[in-house]
């Protein structure tokens, strides 16, 4: 009986093959020999999978945004709001030599983008899915402190609320998840330049978290 070949598993053996030539040696030296040798896989294998060393860096940052994802979604839901969004938040944040070769690989990959197009797009993909995380974070947050629906301050006299409210309420929903987007990228980039523990930087996540939950 012919073996059956894991496609998939092989991608992604490859993928993580470009991972560590790009933490090594930078993405200059992604190449399908070099990511070949690294994979220990023969050239023509590896160009079955890919044929282009472009195709092959695509696929390694696409799959690298999906185990992020899919490490969040992953999160059990707890019954505290605040530890939750601190348990996802952590999770964007290179806390350990993984997650800082996870981050150094990625700027990486970010910096390509004007030379590889489909890298634009994996990272505006990423990038919104960020937003949509940290607006979701803020709702919850928000939700706890009773600001955020139409219980909150801002209904009318019958405590209907009015549509200028409701549009009011948004634009600031929005900008504080542009400001945790924004701090958890600060933040992000500092701990990867910074050695020593990294509670200051959980220090200040807990502090926000604290504060859209008031």
């Amino acid at each position: 009986m012919p073996r059956t070949i894991d496609h998939d598993a092989r991608k992604a053996d490859l993928a993580q093959a470009v991972w560590r030539v790009i933490a090594d040696r930078g993405l200059g030296a992604v190449s399908v020999r070099t990511v070949a040798a690294e994979a220990k896989v023969a050239v023509g294998s590896l160009r079955h999978l890919f044929p282009t060393r472009t195709e092959l860096i695509e696929f390694s940052a696409e799959l690298m945004v999906e185990r992020v994802t899919d490490r969040i979604q992953a999160l059990p839901r707890r019954a505290d709001t605040r530890e939750y969004a601190l348990d996802v938040l952590a999770e964007l944040l290179p806390l350990t030599a993984d997650g800082r070769a996870e981050l150094e690989v990625n700027i990486a990959l970010i910096a390509e983008a004007p030379a590889v197009p489909g890298l634009a797009r994996i990272r505006d993909i990423a990038d919104q899915a960020l937003s949509r995380a940290c607006l979701h974070l803020v709702r919850l947050l928000r939700r706890e402190a009773g600001t955020e629906g139409a219980d909150a301050e801002g209904a009318d006299a019958d405590g209907d609320d009015t549509g200028a409210d409701a549009a009011d309420r948004e634009r600031a929903l929005g900008t504080d998840a542009l400001r945790l987007h924004a701090l958890v990228d600060g933040l992000a980039l500092h701990l990867l330049v910074r050695d020593g523990s990294p509670e200051w930087a959980l220090d200040i996540l807990r502090a926000e978290v604290d504060r859209l939950a008031a």
